[in-house]
């Protein structure tokens, strides 16, 4: 094993130590922000869903001003977001560069986007199921959990993993600008020095990060459907 890659790849048998800590960059902000953004993403889906119209807790002023601002950010270019919450990137952690610094317009891209994954997602449980839940007096708030959230899980695991993999390619675009992780890499080793081999191998593992985020994806939605 050894041999092919001093062989065929040389300049990656030259920095393994920095291809396995662009690994784990890539990992690290993939994680974190996958996490936080999960979590405002399916407040913000759930708030999108019960105040359209016709929802359980209808109010069209408060839903106009999100779905505007949700429809805005989905629709920036990330490079071209990251470099305009620069200010925000340093209030929140100190610098707008670097790993952790990347975490914070990851966030802010992802959590439009799923927070509509999430709305179409729920929008999709049967309207039959949420008449009945409210015949019987059921409040909002059981609604919201007993009703869309448990019977939506399987959308929701499915709206994830897309999400999921969508931000493994925004945390390559970060690397563009020196937010480190494998598009780091690819771009300052492999695309700037002519190390070909070096963009390659970065490709590849992305590709195999996204390949098996797919197959965690589709394993929890059988499992959940079943």
């Amino acid at each position: 094993m050894n041999t092919f890659i001093t062989t065929f790849l040389p300049n990656v048998s030259e920095i393994w130590d920095e291809v396995l800590l662009s690994t784990w960059e890539t990992l690290y902000m993939t994680l974190v922000a996958g996490l936080i953004a999960g979590g405002l993403g399916v407040v913000l889906g759930v708030i999108l869903l019960v105040t359209e119209d016709g929802g359980i807790l209808e109010n069209k002023h408060l839903y106009n001003v999100l779905d505007k601002l949700v429809n805005i950010f989905r629709s920036l270019p990330f490079i071209i977001l990251m470099a305009l919450i620069v200010p925000f990137t340093r209030f929140v952690v100190g610098t707008s560069i670097g790993t952790t610094a990347s975490i914070v317009p990851l966030v802010v891209a992802t959590v439009p986007f799923y927070a509509r994954q999430i709305q179409n997602a729920l929008v999709e449980v049967d309207p039959g199921v949420i008449e009945a839940a409210q015949s019987m007096g059921a409040s909002p708030g059981e609604i919201i959990f007993r009703v869309y959230l448990k019977e939506g899980l399987a959308g929701i695991i499915r709206v994830s993993s897309v999400t999921i993999i969508n931000l493994i390619g925004l945390t390559a675009m970060a690397g563009a600008i020196g937010g480190g992780g494998l598009g780091n890499l690819a771009i300052t080793r492999g695309y700037n020095r002519f190390q070909n081999d070096v963009t390659l191998v970065a490709t590849i593992i992305i590709l195999i990060i996204v390949f098996i985020s797919q197959a965690i994806g589709n394993a929890l939605v059988k499992k959940v459907s079943h």
